[in-house]
């Protein structure tokens, strides 16, 4: 039963790496269908198409956590209301940084990137991950990822034409700061720009979605991530037989952005 007085009337939708609010595009349309405001805003310097970052990536180059952070609450405080906040891969990881703010009536993290603290790497995403991580220097670079890369690790699971459709709609490279930065969290001591407090009593309720063909993300780090928090507040995982990693594209998506709503709105302080 939804512990909110007046159900949330706004969703943000939060992208991830390697693509950028385009990859939304369905759930927009889905969710204003059914009466809802929704928003997916762009990270600080992708509000261009993804044919304009693939020509020129100095934005992705420039990108930092925290920026992306102050962007998003920005955003939220502008808001009359806290919306539902749903985060697909590195979005995962900005939406249990916004809960832990404060932010958000509920949140949803869809094949989330690991908070600090999570240590499970699965052979699949080492490989997945490879080409950003096999060379120190990509830390100060925008890295793309092949056709065949992307198709190991966002669509293992589709056809090759769609995989291939969806490369070039969607595609974009990554920030290798970020993600190296990410990879090292676990490394060096102190608070990094993944750190959520796994212990706040105070965050909104929050939904871990997990595919099971996931090669980026699998399931097992979901499941890790979700055990971490030991607060008194919900704490979801579900997962789906089937799915990869580019689950908000993949065929019977319409299930799952229904049942992530369903979840958040009986769920929303």
């Amino acid at each position: 039963m939804s512990t909110a007085s007046t159900p949330p009337d706004t969703i943000v939708l939060i992208h991830g790496f390697w693509v950028t609010p385009r990859s939304w595009e369905h759930w927009i349309t889905h969710y204003e269908s059914k009466g809802y405001r929704v928003l997916a805003p762009a990270y600080p310097g992708f509000e261009v198409e993804v044919e304009a970052l693939n020509a020129d990536p100095t934005p992705i180059e420039n990108l930092t956590v925290p920026a992306i952070i102050a962007s998003l609450e920005k955003l939220i405080d502008g808001l009359d209301a806290q919306p539902i906040i749903m985060g697909h891969s590195a979005g995962g990881v900005f939406t249990q940084i916004l809960l832990d703010h404060g932010y958000g009536a509920a949140g949803v993290a869809i094949n989330s990137a690991p908070t600090e603290g999570v240590q499970i790497i699965p052979l699949s995403q080492i490989k997945a991950t490879f080409p950003v991580l096999k060379n120190p220097a990509n830390r100060h670079k925008a890295v793309g990822f092949t056709f065949e890369q992307w198709q190991y690790a966002f669509t293992n699971t589709f056809s090759e034409d769609q995989s291939r459709a969806l490369y070039e709609r969607y595609h974009i490279p990554a920030s290798g700061n970020v993600f190296w930065g990410s990879a090292l969290a676990n490394i060096h001591p102190g608070k990094d720009d993944t750190y959520v407090d796994y212990h706040n009593d105070d965050r909104a309720p929050l939904l871990f979605v997990a595919g099971e063909n996931d090669h980026l993300m699998p399931p097992k780090i979901q499941r890790s991530n979700a055990k971490h928090y030991t607060s008194d507040t919900v704490t979801e995982v579900k997962e789906y037989a089937g799915r990869s990693h580019l689950l908000p594209a993949q065929e019977g998506w319409e299930e799952i952005a229904d049942y992530a709503l369903d979840w958040a709105l009986r769920h929303a302080r």
